[in-house]
């Protein structure tokens, strides 16, 4: 497991006084803090010291949280980057709106130091854990008809062209397709690719399995009415 101080944290906030909220309560932990005013700044300074993870605002004047995590997203070199959106705003809009974007969390505002922290603690350790995974399969490779799957590159292909995903849906990709004959519930999707501790709303797991349809091909996955899905 990493020490706290090399773990790399970017914050992206247009407000002072939450910069120095975030920074001062983090630094505490021990953990490397960078610090971006708005949105196209992040995207320079992130490719540039490649965070583990990614504390993003929503409401931003220059450039939203939206839509530089989309463009974070587009990005190889920060495909291993976590992204935990900051907002005030309601649940319905931000959180679907932050998770098709590519989110791995969503933490709301205000919010209080220690359960910050232990927020980002979680969110770091599935880091590690995903990591430790991939150095620990000999092969790390699965292949599935026309999908190949590069567990150590974090990478896909399908028909032998390079799909980009998002981490959440390379992971509920990653679950489906090791059992095919199996159709997961939404409880173990949830358990599996968010952690029982994250707080997502209803319509996440449904927003992602349409993204990724999008990308692999919807005769890949199956909708079994009223209990789950199952990759076919």
């Amino acid at each position: 497991m990493m020490e706290n101080n090399n773990f790399k944290i970017l914050l992206v906030d247009d407000e002072p006084d939450i910069l120095e909220f975030l920074s001062y309560n983090l630094k505490k932990e021990g953990y490397q803090i960078f610090t971006a005013k708005e949105g196209r700044q992040a995207l320079k300074k992130a490719q540039q010291i490649i965070p583990h993870l990614i504390l993003l605002d929503i409401m931003m004047q220059e450039m939203d949280g939206i839509e530089a995590s989309e463009q974070i997203r587009s990005i190889a070199s920060l495909n291993n980057t976590l992204i935990a959106f900051l907002t005030a705003r309601g649940e319905d809009y931000s959180q679907i709106a932050g998770f098709e974007a590519g989110a791995d969390d969503y933490i709301s505002k205000p919010i209080k130091p220690k359960v910050l922290i232990s927020r980002i603690k979680a969110l770091l350790k599935r880091h590690n854990d995903y990591k430790l995974d991939s150095q620990n399969d000999d092969e790390g490779i699965i292949k599935k008809g026309n999908i190949l799957i590069d567990k150590n590159r974090y990478s896909v292909t399908v028909n032998s062209e390079i799909v980009n995903l998002t981490r959440k849906e390379f992971n509920l990709l990653l679950l489906l397709i090791s059992k095919p004959d199996k159709v997961f519930t939404r409880d173990e999707i949830f358990s599996s690719v968010w952690g029982e501790n994250v707080i997502v709303g209803d319509r996440t797991i449904d927003v992602h399995i349409k993204k990724l349809r999008k990308k692999i091909g919807d005769e890949h996955i199956a909708t079994v009415k009223g209990f789950g899905y199952q990759f076919v």
